[in-house]
């Protein structure tokens, strides 16, 4: 389950690594569920290819005076029910009626909160 500050973040900045070694940082419509954090994305985008080529993952929400950064492993997954039912709420779309993109999971390995 999510907590609430997790919960009403509209966007996360996802950071992935090039297969040149360069960061890549983008902001993301996100849930968390379990203890792990969900995104979906075209899985020809840049964020999806630095993640098959290196899964290493850094996750910061938008209030740099109150930080939460994670760090992590991302890989593909299905949606659960329950992580289908998430992004419904938060942003009232479904993610298995979108076909353009792949679900990534984040484990988290690090988390840092203020």
């Amino acid at each position: 389950m999510s907590d609430e500050r997790t919960a009403n973040a509209p966007t996360m900045w996802m950071a992935t690594v090039r297969p040149n070694g360069t960061p890549h940082l983008v902001p993301i419509w996100f849930v968390v569920v379990d203890e792990k954090w969900y995104f979906a994305t075209d899985p020809n985008s840049v964020k999806a290819r630095n993640l098959q080529h290196n899964p290493a993952i850094a996750i910061s929400l938008e209030d740099g005076m109150n930080p939460y950064v994670i760090e992590g492993n991302a890989i593909v997954v299905r949606p659960t029910a329950k992580v289908v039912e998430q992004f419904k709420k938060k942003y009232d779309w479904d993610v298995n009626d979108d076909d353009d993109y792949v679900l990534f999971e984040v484990t988290v390995k690090r988390k840092v909160l203020g």
